[in-house]
């Protein structure tokens, strides 16, 4: 999936000479964390969030600093806090030079560029023209769009013993002597394991196999120092 396919195309947006009071207003009102900032022509120049918020004069939250410290951070750095605390409009908090994506912008590199700039949105562009915006919820609605897609017609007995073989056995944790049963759709998972961390992943991977209908795990657990023995919880069970 690419960025086009899960952005929010309806763009709520302020200017740079929005107020801060209605910029504000407007996240309550629709229940947004976020806003693009468009100039007069529609060029994309900035980004308000909430965190741009939490330091304001209003509230009392502003930084309060030793002088030692004001002084090793300089007039500039002082000026700068002070225009985003008690400034009054948008401009004054926004970020500016926000990171874009395109709409091709495949679904992993969102989430990369998220993780490595720490930012909760993405405006994504055409050009120099702001099409969408992806946010974190945008990324959770693709997830959960994923149970309503499409059945694969491949998804037989077979093909699934085989996608879960060949998945888990390319695999460092594959367990030892891995088999799987599958019949009409319902798997059984066979095999040793020598962490748990192991037999989550195994379940995984079969869960997320095309056609999988339930996963019945048969994982045994054996320390490698002493040789100990456990079933796994689900055939315990059943044998009480």
């Amino acid at each position: 999936m690419r960025a086009h396919q899960i952005m929010t195309k309806d763009i709520i947006s302020v200017t740079p000479s929005t107020s801060i009071e209605d910029a504000a207003r407007i996240m309550l009102q629709t229940h947004i964390s976020g806003l693009p900032v468009l100039d007069d022509g529609g060029k994309l120049v900035g980004i308000v969030s909430e965190s741009d918020f939490l330091r304001r004069s209003e509230i009392g939250t502003g930084r309060k600093r030793p002088a030692w410290l004001q002084f090793l951070i300089g007039p500039g750095r002082a000026a700068a806090d002070f225009v985003h605390e008690r400034g009054r409009k948008v401009e004054d908090v926004m970020t500016e030079n926000p990171v874009t994506v395109d709409q091709e912008t495949p679904l992993e590199d969102l989430v990369r560029l998220m993780e490595k700039k720490g930012i909760k949105r993405l405006p994504v562009m055409s050009g120099n023209q702001l099409t969408g915006i992806v946010t974190r919820s945008n990324l959770l609605q693709a997830v959960a769009s994923i149970a309503h897609e499409i059945p694969d017609p491949t998804a037989d007995d077979d093909h699934i013993r085989d996608r879960i073989l060949r998945t888990v056995n390319a695999t460092d944790w594959r367990p030892i002597g891995f088999e799987v049963a599958v019949r009409k759709g319902v798997v059984h998972l066979h095999g040793i394991i020598t962490t748990d961390k192991a037999r989550q992943a195994t379940i995984v991977a079969a869960q997320n196999t095309s056609g999988v209908k339930e996963v019945h795990d048969h994982l045994c657990f054996v320390d490698t120092y002493s040789g100990f023995y456990v079933e796994s919880p689900e055939d315990v069970q059943a044998a009480q």
